[in-house]
């Protein structure tokens, strides 16, 4: 499988996002792209009025090019992700949208964890425009398993390790990953999910700045199982390329087969707090007594 990373700067203007999205995803399947990943947010982004504005369907103008270009192309396309105009009166997700080669939605990933931080001197908060999403999301191409996440979702092991288990063999990560946090977190964080659960990931971030004042880092880049590089974008718009060797994955499994030597039967027990006496030389409580376990946080049982 030969993948592709798109790395380029979107703005509020939808129009110009989709010529810009078509150039690059075409560039990246005339270089031998079959996979190819579009960033987070890649038809519309900047200010909460202009994310509300350019919301759509999933039978809107954004996937509708999606599911025609990767019918023309005869590739898959994870098509980053859009604001998404849900249903009803249900409001906006922020929504990862997997296309087949013959044009045919293969799957829908809404993301899990909503970016509510202060970083760099800006405050986002996603969950006053989108709503979580709930479901864990596996899709395939060629059928090679893939687990869709969506940017922040990087940063919680648990959502990646549920689809390794699950059988994922790709992540593929759409992102717009913040200036600062793509310089000091984002290779560290991508290298490390591939490396934990022995995966592919192919991470496609937004490069430059947007409306609203927000700037993005780019770096976008693809990962083996072994926390190798095996590609990564320079600061510009553009795509990078990689051949996915899935027979490489499969023996680095076998013979480092981390993943058959997890243990969510203990994972799933209570956690005992303890401190170690140093002037008694035993484990207990600061008290000197042996302290009954601990109930397990609902993050800690959830790891697998």
């Amino acid at each position: 499988m030969r993948a592709a990373a798109v790395q380029l700067n979107a703005t509020g203007d939808r129009a110009a996002n989709l010529d810009r999205a078509d150039r690059l995803t075409r560039a990246a399947a005339a270089d031998g792209a079959t996979l190819v990943v579009l960033p987070e947010k890649w038809s519309v982004i900047g200010t909460a009025e202009e994310l509300r504005e350019g919301a759509e369907p999933l039978d809107g103008p954004a996937i509708g090019w999606a599911r025609s270009l990767a019918r023309e192309l005869s590739l898959d396309l994870v098509a980053g992700s859009i604001v998404e105009r849900l249903k009803g009166d249900a409001g906006l997700a922020n929504t990862c949208v997997h296309v087949g080669r013959e044009g045919e939605i293969r799957a829908v990933y809404r993301k899990i964890h909503m970016f509510d931080v202060d970083v760099d001197g800006t405050t986002y908060r996603e969950s006053e425009l989108t709503t979580a999403g709930e479901d864990v999301v596996l899709s395939a191409a060629d059928g090679v398993s893939l687990g869709l996440s969506v940017c922040y979702d990087v940063r919680f092991p648990e959502l990646y390790r549920a689809m390794a288990t699950a059988g994922a063999r790709v992540m593929t990560l759409p992102a717009a990953f913040t200036l600062a946090t793509t310089r000091d977190h984002w290779a560290t964080l991508v290298r490390a999910r591939a490396v934990e659960n022995q995966a592919f990931v192919v991470a496609a971030n937004q490069i430059g700045s947007h409306p609203g004042g927000m700037r993005s880092g780019g770096r976008s880049l693809i990962v083996d199982p072994w926390g190798v590089v095996l590609a990564q974008s320079p600061d510009r718009e553009g795509h990078v390329l990689a051949e996915l060797d899935l027979a490489s994955q499969s023996s680095i499994r076998r013979s480092f087969p981390a993943l058959a030597h997890r243990r969510p039967d203990v994972y799933e027990r209570p956690v005992a707090q303890t401190v170690q006496r140093a002037d008694q030389g035993r484990i207990g409580t600061e008290d000197g007594d042996v302290q009954e376990p601990a109930v397990a946080s609902p993050a800690a049982r959830s790891w697998r």
